[in-house]
């Protein structure tokens, strides 16, 4: 059986396996280099894949080709050599113009802490900055607020401005993009905007999410995409949630944002939490004796943004009472910290959680009975009840009439699944980001 043949049989036997995203973001550019009766050398397209095939598929690769040969086979990998951008010829004769970076330069990928929660979404933007265009495009990366999507994204840009100051790099909000889109039509100056956002070399776009709804912003993007996709540009975007979750998003846009690789960052787990707790004291010249550092990372299990926070508060109050940060003294403290309010009356939290679900006003406080309205009415309930204190009766009053025995339930219920399933946890702790901004 020559190599291409066996390969397809290989793939035809762990494609039911596997999920369709992991088959084609980790098996579909791989290919048999050789094969001898006691070794089995696949050619991958970067090290991310190598590492990931290695670490997560080895013993399915091995027991496939077991299966196909009758031999048990010694796997190794290759990492193939990629072609490089094609530089057009008038450029070797023209001075480059070093370009100014409009990226934040604090975001890193060397001050980016990294642990088991997010190491696969690193691995995946080192790929890219080694192959810009050409790992992985576009590579998407989705989780909750402030666990450091943004900062991975703007620390790419960084690293390829810093090997390539003439590259040509975009970085915007998605509010951004859709500002420049609304200006171009009433200004009469769409060739401007078409300019500024497709000749871009490296593309980043935060918060993709919020393309939904925005029937002519998604087309125009569409035909950008393409046209960067043609010539290599590389795209990274970020989001809170993966395309297939993003309502009213066009199929051909998921579809493309599906193409590169999806990769996920979830809230730190303890050790990273530990990490970035040390990066921090060590960035703003703080010393923190090492059981001080993990009672903190113990007492406080939300995303980066926050954990900074409680971090800072703690040691301004410890410097006002003029006490030495050990952890016997941020034990008695803690339960001192100010918490942050929800600075927002009830039309507000109710108008913020529409936004978030994309549902009207109408759909929150009607009488229908939906399964996707259940959770944002649920969420709002507690909301309601547990931070701004309102009694049931007035909750069930703002949701449309409801009587007090619904409120509660929803109420109870919220209150139970945020502490036992992760993800309700982070869409509770998402809603909560917005309120509080």
């Amino acid at each position: 059986m020559d190599n291409l043949r066996l390969w397809h049989k290989f793939l035809e036997i762990i494609k039911p396996q596997i999920s369709a995203d992991n088959y084609k973001g980790w098996f579909l550019k791989t290919s048999i280099k050789e094969a001898s009766d006691d070794k089995i050398i696949l050619s991958v397209p970067s090290a991310f894949v190598k590492e990931t095939l290695y670490q997560r598929y080895l013993s399915l690769i091995e027991n496939t080709f077991e299966q196909l040969t009758g031999k048990k086979l010694k796997v190794e990998f290759i990492i193939r050599q990629l072609p490089q951008k094609e530089t057009p010829a008038e450029d070797l004769f023209q001075p480059v113009q070093t370009q100014v970076s409009v990226l934040n330069p604090r975001y890193t990928m060397e001050n980016f802490v990294v642990g088991l929660t997010n190491n696969l979404a690193y691995a995946a933007a080192q790929a890219v900055v080694q192959n810009p265009g050409l790992s992985y495009n576009p590579l998407y990366i989705y989780g909750g607020t402030g666990v450091g999507k943004t900062h991975l994204m703007l620390a790419i840009g960084n690293a390829i401005f810093k090997k390539k100051p003439h590259s040509k790099i975009n970085y915007c909000p998605s509010d951004k993009f859709l500002n420049d889109y609304v200006e171009a039509i009433q200004t009469h100056k769409m060739t401007d905007f078409r300019r500024k956002y497709r000749q871009a070399d490296i593309l980043l776009i935060d918060d993709i999410q919020f393309f939904s709804g925005r029937e002519g912003t998604q087309e125009e993007f569409f035909h950008t995409f393409n046209e960067l996709q043609g010539k290599n540009s590389q795209m990274v975007f970020t989001s809170d949630r993966p395309p297939q979750e993003i309502a009213k998003i066009e199929d051909r846009l998921k579809s493309r944002f599906a193409g590169g690789l999806m990769v996920d960052i979830q809230p730190p787990d303890f050790d990273t939490r530990v990490a970035i707790l040390k990066a921090k004291c060590l960035e703003r010249g703080e010393s923190l004796p090492e059981d001080s550092v993990r009672l903190l990372a113990s007492s406080f299990d939300s995303n980066i943004r926050e954990l900074e926070g409680s971090l800072m508060q703690i040691l301004q109050l410890l410097k006002l009472k003029n006490l030495p940060p050990t952890a016997e003294n941020i034990s008695i403290n803690l339960g001192q910290q100010p918490q942050r309010p929800i600075n927002a009356d009830p039309k507000k939290i109710l108008t913020e959680i529409c936004g978030y679900f994309n549902l009207s006003a109408k759909d929150l406080t009607g009488p229908k009975r939906q399964k996707e309205l259940v959770l944002p009415r649920h969420i709002a309930m507690f909301i309601l009840a547990e931070d701004l204190k309102l009694t049931v009766e007035r909750i069930g009053q703002l949701l449309g009439g409801r009587d007090h025995t619904t409120v509660m339930h929803g109420r109870d219920k919220i209150k139970k699944l945020i502490v036992t399933d992760r993800e309700i946890q982070r869409v509770f702790t998402e809603v909560k980001g917005r309120l509080m901004q």
